[in-house]
């Protein structure tokens, strides 16, 4: 894979794309944000937009700013990361917009007994939509229309939209130039997330706009190398395994021996969501239900 780091944010300030499609890039950057969240302000007169981005009111009044009282008919929602939801509800109130979504939050799979989930906090559970939609489904305003893809992977509601006629996609977390997405269950699910690369390459889209970073240029060949490259780690667990490997921690030790161990952590729940696709699979075995201290074989 080879990844964007090459990107400028202009954090707080609207930055013209292509005609009608504008980006502001909230202040929130971190380890898992790159730069901040992108949130995208889609029309020219009746406006739409894509992931109003955090809790902030800065940014919030980065987007009001742009809006400039032009109505806003609608705000979309990729999925319920806070970064992503939690400032939707407040511009609503602001704007009267409808907020469309998938639907509230929640995981790819039920907690097993004991079980922990590491990512709980940067779940948006107060979130809730008022127009609940599915793939495929179209949602027109004042000369734009956007159709939902179903994208879930990264989160179980996780959605791209597509701005009818242009060939733009908003990948939202699912697919970004700078970083390959976390998977981490029980929020997320490698199984899930491949077969919705999967949905991607049945598609023609000119160029992708990620919920963080710059864009995908050409999505097609990336989408292909992001595949390969989870492959290639799903190799590498396997070849651990059958060295004599057998807990996470130690795979992780190994696969990740040139990064930052301050990074191991989500490292370990990326090598989880792995084994849990490969032990649904057969490919791997796992004493007891597949969890980040369990014991597998191959």
């Amino acid at each position: 894979m080879e990844f964007v780091l090459d990107f400028k944010p202009d954090h707080g300030q609207p930055v013209q794309l292509e005609n009608g499609i504008r980006r502001i890039t909230a202040k929130n950057p971190s380890a898992f944000t790159f730069q901040g969240t992108n949130s995208y302000i889609i029309g020219t007169e009746t406006l739409a937009v894509i992931d109003p981005g955090p809790a902030d009111e800065a940014h919030l009044t980065s987007l009001l700013k742009t809006i400039d009282d032009r109505p806003v008919s609608h705000i979309f929602v990729s999925h319920t990361h806070a970064d992503h939801s939690t400032l939707a509800p407040m511009l609503a109130r602001k704007t009267g917009a409808v907020m469309v979504a998938i639907g509230p939050h929640k995981a790819a799979r039920a907690l097993h007994e004991g079980e922990v989930n590491r990512l709980e906090a940067s779940a948006d559970t107060n979130f809730t939509p008022d127009v609940i939609v599915e793939h495929h489904d179209l949602i027109e305003g004042d000369g734009w229309a956007l159709q939902t893809v179903f994208t879930p992977g990264h989160c179980a509601n996780h959605a791209a939209f597509a701005l009818v006629g242009t060939g733009v996609l908003f990948s939202a977390d699912h697919v970004m130039a700078w970083a390959t997405s976390i998977v981490a269950p029980p929020d997320g699910s490698m199984t899930d997330y491949m077969d919705s690369l999967d949905r991607l390459l049945e598609r023609e889209d000119r160029i992708y706009y990620p919920g963080h970073g710059g864009p995908v240029l050409r999505p097609k060949p990336f989408v292909r190398a992001m595949k390969t490259h989870r492959r290639m780690r799903e190799s590498a667990i396997v070849e651990r395994l059958k060295k004599g490997d057998r807990l996470i921690s130690d795979m992780v030790k190994a696969i990740y021996r040139d990064t930052d161990p301050r990074l191991h952590g989500a490292a370990a729940l990326s090598v989880f969501a792995h084994l849990e696709d490969l032990v649904e699979r057969g490919i791997v075995s796992c004493e007891g239900v597949p969890a980040l201290d369990a014991v597998y074989s191959a």
